[in-house]
């Protein structure tokens, strides 16, 4: 089964795919989806959309796995959150596939063992969990471990 994880931002997206048989993982591709910041609004999710699309004519996963919202301080950094994960998740819509919807808490648990976890314990972990996988950046090693954490939940909570 090959599982899309997705960690939305307006600023940069990042995705990976995993193979899951059983429980073996194995990476398939991970990359980060930037938009231009001086772009308007509606041409920022479009390019999301439009490249969330592309990686999923690309891969064919079987399903995606999309990191939920949290609350930040900021309320508009909040509401940029979610027409990015709205552009996210359309595109997955679009691909039919199934959606499963993780809170990082429990990604981080998933991955680590513990939802407290740092971001680099949780970096540390997917060099164990995919040996030899060359990772994109931060924003794409969050996707990852959203993929991974779908694969140890069975595609829900």
């Amino acid at each position: 089964m090959l599982i899309l994880g997705l960690d939305p931002s307006l600023t940069c997206t990042g995705w990976g795919v995993v193979r899951s048989v059983g429980s073996r993982l194995s990476h398939i591709a991970n990359g980060q989806i930037a938009t231009d910041s001086k772009a308007p609004l509606p041409d920022r999710l479009l390019h999301l959309q439009d490249a969330v699309s592309a990686v999923i004519a690309t891969y064919a996963p079987d399903r995606a796995a999309v990191e939920e919202i949290f609350v930040n301080k900021n309320p508009q950094s909040t509401l940029k959150l979610a027409q990015a994960r709205g552009a996210v998740l359309v595109a997955c819509a679009r691909g039919s596939l199934p959606v499963a919807e993780h809170a990082t808490r429990l990604v981080k648990k998933a991955i680590v063992g513990t939802g407290a976890a740092e971001k680099q314990q949780v970096q540390a972990m997917l060099k164990v969990l995919l040996p030899g996988a060359k990772v994109a950046g931060a924003d794409a090693a969050d996707a990852l471990a959203v993929a991974i954490a779908d694969a140890h939940l069975g595609g829900g909570a």
